[in-house]
């Protein structure tokens, strides 16, 4: 991922979909990291077709919104569990060179288009600058040795996707994510949050998993900790790539579960008895465990929704800290020599899951495979009588301006293809000076369930039309459609019987391989 998506916001009006969102949706739209402005208020907005869940009834907050990020250091901390069962609490910590400052917490979702629910508060606390970051060279692992500043309370929080802000009294603001785990995902949608690759691509300390403090991929970390804050406004990679899924979703009063990519990887019965699993925007980074444990629920009949492209390319290996498990994500990519596990046990080497030395390509689960960025291209709809397509009225050849990019994946017979599958969209791009294509695809499993892709990294953010990619807002009703058609038949239980995937690639002619290669170390 290249990082093209900036945080933008723009109110909007939705049109409807017939028997999927009455009327319209009025919604705030992700905000600008200190932008000067708040929320738009949230006007009268119709009830969606199906009863709202209690929890997003309650009034929405416009005020969550973050408006001065101020100095870099001014503030900012991080949650000492990336996920805590409802009624724990769990340490938060800060560093501030502020005076004093307060914590906010904010439950993510639809509330009236407002898009957050204020939960908990705390009182004015004291300002204190923490140590600056710590570095272990034989990793470039950056880490803090931080005191925990409070115990942030969790008695009456929903399981859902939170925020919390920091509000320095000299004026910073940072957010600070954390989710609050579902204790059963049994005949509800499973929202993940994608902690790996957040921080992949979190450089607070100089160092990712793609390059060091002078932009070198050579000096990059092979292992990054989540004892650090993130950079950023602290939540980009939550803001862009599965906010909006979260919104739409409790929108639609579907029956929801909220889990990390940890938490699927620590408990082997965790997806047990669920409808489906949804993967947002960006889910680049997966371990063995959270592999093996999808694919396992897959195989049960869980359907899966993959709502966006480049999910499941790095292999990683997750390690606990002086913090609790799964506190480091350990990805060495193409130095997988240099990998502790390289000649100890092929399985746990991180490097890509397509490579040596035990390859294993995502297809086999996602049904397409990564190819490339970046790129830029219309969407093409080449299959328009799916049942993903319902409602949204599209012809054959029905294009959308550049909805397909900044990363994109496609259906590759030289690689594992799960059958009967579907192409839905075929859309050509040219990558790096190579002629290929882009895909969307749905294919159907005998274990019963239905796996969708999107094939496209801009696929969350057109949803509600807040990113500036020059999409349009046919193109935001339509993929709004099409999301929530998935989002409706995932919900009901294996996916296979009532909507079979009508196979079609052999017409779609397809070359097998690489043209351009899986992309890049630096994508």
């Amino acid at each position: 991922m290249s990082g093209d998506g900036k945080l933008g916001r723009r109110a909007f009006l939705g049109a409807a979909a017939a028997g999927t969102i009455a009327a319209a949706v009025a919604a705030c739209s992700k905000p600008a990291a200190g932008s000067g402005t708040a929320a738009p208020a949230a006007s009268r907005t119709p009830r969606p077709s199906s009863a709202p869940i209690a929890e997003n009834a309650r009034p929405g907050d416009p005020h969550w919104v973050i408006r001065h990020l101020g100095a870099e250091h001014e503030i900012e901390g991080y949650a000492g569990q990336a996920s805590v069962r409802q009624g724990d609490p769990f340490p938060l910590f800060v560093s501030s060179t502020s005076a004093g400052y307060q914590v906010t917490a904010y439950r993510l979702g639809w509330y009236q288009g407002y898009g957050a629910r204020k939960v908990w508060q705390s009182g004015p606390l004291r300002g204190h600058q923490q140590n600056g970051p710590v570095l272990t060279p034989s990793t470039n692992t950056i880490q803090t040795d931080w005191d925990p500043m409070l115990d942030v309370p969790t008695d009456d929080w929903p399981p859902g996707s939170y925020l919390l802000r920091l509000d320095a009294d000299s004026g910073g603001q940072r957010y600070v994510p954390v989710t609050v785990r579902s204790a059963s995902t049994a005949g509800k949608v499973v929202i993940k949050n994608g902690i790996e690759t957040w921080q992949a691509y979190n450089t607070w300390g100089g160092y990712d998993l793609y390059k060091g403090p002078q932009g070198d991929y050579a000096n990059r970390s092979r292992v990054v900790s989540l004892d650090r804050p993130y950079d950023g406004n602290g939540a980009d990679m939550f803001l862009t790539y599965e906010r909006n899924v979260v919104k739409l979703a409790e929108f639609m009063g579907i029956p929801l579960a909220y889990v990390t990519s940890m938490d699927i990887a620590a408990d082997p019965h965790l997806l047990d008895g669920a409808s489906a699993v949804l993967s947002l925007g960006h889910d680049e980074y997966w371990s063995p465990g959270e592999r093996a444990n999808v694919t396992a629920a897959r195989d049960a009949g869980v359907n899966l929704a993959f709502l966006g492209a480049n999910a499941l390319f790095r292999r990683t290996r997750l390690e606990a800290t002086a913090l609790g498990q799964d506190r480091l994500v350990v990805c060495y990519k193409t130095s997988y020599t240099d990998d502790p596990m390289y000649g100890q046990d092929p399985s746990l080497v991180t490097s890509d899951w397509r490579d040596v030395p035990s390859p294993d390509p995502e297809s086999s689960l996602i049904g397409t495979l990564y190819e490339s960025y970046p790129a830029t291209a219309a969407y093409r709809v080449v299959s328009p009588s799916s049942w993903v397509f319902k409602g949204t009225g599209v012809p054959a050849g029905a294009s959308f301006s550049n909805l397909v990019g900044i990363e994109y994946d496609r259906v590759n017979p030289g690689y594992p293809v799960q059958r009967p599958i579907e192409v839905l969209s075929h859309s050509p791009l040219i990558c790096q000076g190579v002629s290929s294509y882009g895909d969307s695809a749905y294919y159907t499993h005998s274990g019963g369930a239905g796996v969708f892709n999107a094939g496209t990294m801009r696929w969350v953010e057109a949803i509600f039309g807040d990113e500036p990619h020059g999409i349009s807002g046919t193109a935001t009703t339509f993929v709004r459609q099409v999301t929530a058609n998935i989002l409706r038949a995932f919900a009901d239980g294996p996916a296979a019987g009532k909507y079979p995937a009508h196979d079609n690639l052999d017409a779609m002619h397809e070359y097998a391989g690489d043209r351009i290669g899986a992309g890049s170390v630096l994508s």
